[in-house]
């Protein structure tokens, strides 16, 4: 049990049947009254981020979510197939679960599996991921009126902005958190 007073960012735990990790939390006392604890969370079923509130003292549940490395295999259709390279144990994980991670995975790429109790959450991306530009428009010199930036496609299908040096074929680095171009690599 964790009393609520001792939540920190980064900090899992189990309320009413669902596994949140703490995004940020504020103290609010006033004379007179008791603390009122805001915890900002990331539902980690669903992925909802939203506000709860306990009052000081309250103890909830800590969860211990695992974290296991695997590789990307392949596409199945309607699910994504994970391996162990340690005991080549299969798991398939559905798209929907995975609608953002989809446009950073390519096979072959090692992530980190998040579990809790052998129940699979999602995938852990890293911050940056390193992918091809397979399509691209051709850069128009002189033409930087309003941004200097053109429309790319990526190995994975994501399609994003990138600067007008960036060609095909060329190698370049993504952020997972926005889907952004970050640098060449």
């Amino acid at each position: 049990m964790i009393i609520v007073n001792d939540l920190k960012p980064g900090t899992t735990f189990e309320h009413e049947g669902n596994i949140f990790v703490v995004l940020d939390i504020a103290h609010n006392k006033t004379a007179m009254r008791q603390m009122i604890v805001k915890v900002k969370v990331r539902n980690l079923r669903s992925g909802v981020i939203n506000e709860l509130s306990f009052t000081g003292g309250d103890k909830v549940d800590q969860a211990m979510v695992e974290k296991k490395e695997m590789q990307y295999l392949y596409d199945s259709g309607d699910a994504l197939v994970f391996m162990d390279t340690s005991t080549y144990d299969q798991i398939e994980i559905n798209k929907d679960k995975l609608a953002w991670e989809i446009n950073f995975l390519k096979e072959n790429s090692m992530v980190n599996i998040s579990m809790y109790e052998q129940e699979i959450l999602g995938v852990i991306l890293p911050d940056k991921v390193e992918l091809q530009v397979v399509e691209c428009e051709p850069a128009v010199k002189g033409d930087t009126a309003t941004s200097a930036s053109k429309m790319a496609k990526l190995e994975t299908g994501l399609e994003l902005k990138v600067p007008l040096f960036i060609n095909q074929d060329e190698m370049i680095l993504v952020s997972t958190a926005d889907g952004k171009y970050s640098s060449r690599a």
